[in-house]
């Protein structure tokens, strides 16, 4: 029997959205690229590379709007990791706040 069958034959129905919240426990040293390159993933990031000989710029045509993309959804625990994950690199200088209007938008 179908739900769409029950429901014109009268029967009262539920529906759940249901969101596990948990934390899946998954480390990055559990990932078989990281355990094979240890060298390319450190712990701890030493901080930001040398200047360099060529200033990368990327130019914008005039009267061009940014593209309008809808946020990526995650999960409680997914948006906990990012959050602690960008306030240390906003502690360490790696990246800044911007209200660009082409930044990409973190919903935190």
């Amino acid at each position: 029997m179908t739900a769409s069958w029950l429901h014109r034959k009268g029967c009262s129905g539920y529906l759940a959205h249901v969101i596990d919240t948990r934390d899946n426990g998954l480390l990055l040293e559990d990932t078989p690229v990281v355990r094979e390159f240890p060298d390319v993933f450190p712990k701890d990031l030493p901080g930001l590379p040398h200047e360099r000989e060529i200033e990368f710029t990327i130019e914008l045509v005039p009267g061009t709007n940014p593209i309008s993309q809808t946020p990526y959804r995650m999960t409680p625990a997914e948006l906990r990791k990012l959050k602690t994950q960008l306030e240390e690199l906003v502690d360490k200088d790696f990246i800044r706040p911007s209200f660009s209007s082409w930044g990409y938008q973190f919903c935190l």
